[in-house]
């Protein structure tokens, strides 16, 4: 498999997490409540964190062969 085709897989990677987080949010503040809020506020936080950091990299990593 091709760079490109790996960094396309990454990108698709982090924005599924990205989305994952925007539902996690949704579903702990409007849905839940108590310690289980918490925990998956927490996890979509996370999610958020780590789809932000590989979509960061995947921009700035400039274009591949």
């Amino acid at each position: 498999m091709s760079v490109s085709m790996i960094a396309m897989w990454v990108s698709l990677i982090g924005m599924a997490l990205l989305i994952i987080a925007i539902g996690l949010i949704y579903l702990s503040r409007y849905k839940l409540k108590g310690l289980l809020s918490g925990i998956v506020a927490t996890l979509a936080y996370i999610c958020f964190i780590i789809g932000s950091i590989i979509i960061f990299y995947i921009v700035f990593s400039g274009p591949t062969r």
